[in-house]
């Protein structure tokens, strides 16, 4: 028993830090409304363009635009602001997003052009809100527990995307696609919530960056010219440009590879991913020791067990080969978010992180329509599988040059 408690008081441990512990009870709610609202936007898109890949692929790349023409610049402002005070407007403009919405879907005037001007709008509220929610995580729990609480981050997201469709399942089918976005519209009032009950006092002061001239340039500088930054952020960019697709390639593996017209059995498919996801997060907050060589390791597996979605021969097999995929693709993100973080200054963390988000988020405006417009030339298993492909050689690059590093660091030490 006492063995469990230690493993426990290991995995949990930032979660005994009493703001953290608020704010991850407010980020579970939020974040189950989130899945929802990526779930039946998904299938409202596909419902309005007669299951249109590509239009699906715009859609989702929309959203992360954004993020990828100014995502640094987003860093810089969270930088030098108070990353609690960005919070509030991020997440209550996103909120009040999901609310018009829903008020579109709800009296039958929602259009694909509308779809694509809120995915935009909620775009630029994250090219803020991402970066923030990262760097504030040291002001939560401090640097020792960085990574710890990351990884419980991880889980925290992936809890959401196991819990999320499965309700916008039930809600999709009794009362249809607006109650979804009215439904996260009210989850945002979680985290809204638990920032408020915050105490100031006992958040760790990180210093914020005055205004100067040339700090976008020396942000850029920094990340590439560290090693161990420059190699986990082009590895996230590879990954998330064509691995990270699962909005857009699992919806039509359902549709048209299986043909299967439910939500449900996409619902399920995303559930298992997250099942998958959570025990990750959870196994990576336990270990809580990042490095370039377990993040090239993660980044092997990812790709195998996704060449294995792409070959299934039907939804079960999918849905079982899914929970791995989601278990190693969540440790890897996890995994290169804590390196970037335990290797970068306080004054650098946030224009670093928007770098992060930009590489896994912002690359999807690029990777969500090469593969949905993909997936239109031939199938959703192609799809897949040019992800799988990419993420096994870039697991393989990192390799390499892990490898490389430390035969030089071994001949450095013996010099």
């Amino acid at each position: 028993m006492s063995a469990a408690r230690k493993i426990a008081g290991r995995t949990f441990a930032a979660l005994a830090v009493p703001n953290y512990r608020k704010y991850y009870i407010g980020q579970i709610i939020s974040n189950a409304g989130t899945w929802m609202q990526s779930v039946a936007q998904g299938w409202l898109i596909l419902q309005l363009t007669d299951k249109n890949g590509f239009y699906l692929g715009i859609s989702v790349a929309l959203q992360y635009l954004p993020m990828l023409l100014l995502g640094t610049y987003g860093g810089l402002v969270v930088d030098r602001s108070d990353k609690r005070h960005v919070l509030y407007v991020t997440q209550s403009s996103a909120g009040i997003f999901a609310v018009v919405l829903g008020v579109l879907v709800a009296t039958g005037h929602a259009a694909v052009w509308q779809v694509f001007l809120l995915s935009l709008a909620l775009g630029v509220s994250n090219m803020f809100d991402v970066p923030a929610r990262q760097a504030f995580i040291q002001e939560m729990v401090g640097r020792d527990l960085i990574a710890n609480a990351v990884s419980l981050n991880s889980s925290l997201m992936n809890t959401g995307r196991l819990i999320g469709p499965a309700i916008a399942t039930f809600i999709l089918a009794v009362w249809g696609t607006a109650a979804c976005f009215f439904v996260n519209a009210a989850s945002y009032v979680a985290v809204l919530l638990a920032l408020s009950l915050m105490k100031q006092s006992d958040l760790t002061p990180i210093r914020t960056v005055q205004r100067g001239k040339g700090q976008l340039r020396l942000g850029l500088h920094y990340a590439w010219s560290t090693p161990v930054l420059r190699r986990a952020l082009l590895s996230v960019a590879v990954v998330g440009t064509f691995a990270f697709n699962f909005t857009v390639t699992l919806p039509l593996l359902v549709q048209r590879t299986f043909s299967d017209p439910e939500a449900g059995h996409y619902g399920l498919l995303m559930g298992a991913m997250g099942l998958g996801a959570i025990v990750g997060g959870f196994v990576i907050a336990y270990r809580a020791r990042p490095s370039l060589g377990l993040l090239a390791t993660l980044a092997v597996c990812f790709g195998v067990s996704m060449t294995g979605v792409a070959l299934a021969p039907n939804l079960t097999v999918a849905a079982l080969l899914l929970v791995p995929t989601g278990g190693f693709s969540i440790a890897f993100v996890s995994t290169a978010n804590s390196t970037l973080q335990l290797n970068s200054t306080e004054e650098m963390r946030g224009r670093v992180m928007s770098l992060h988000a930009t590489a896994f988020l912002g690359s999807t405006p690029i990777g969500a329509p090469i593969i949905g417009g993909l997936v239109n030339l031939t199938n959703p298993r192609v799809g897949l599988a040019v992800g799988a492909v990419l993420t096994l050689a870039t697991g393989a690059a990192l390799i390499r040059s892990y490898r490389q590093h430390s035969a030089e660091s071994v001949t450095a030490e013996s010099n």
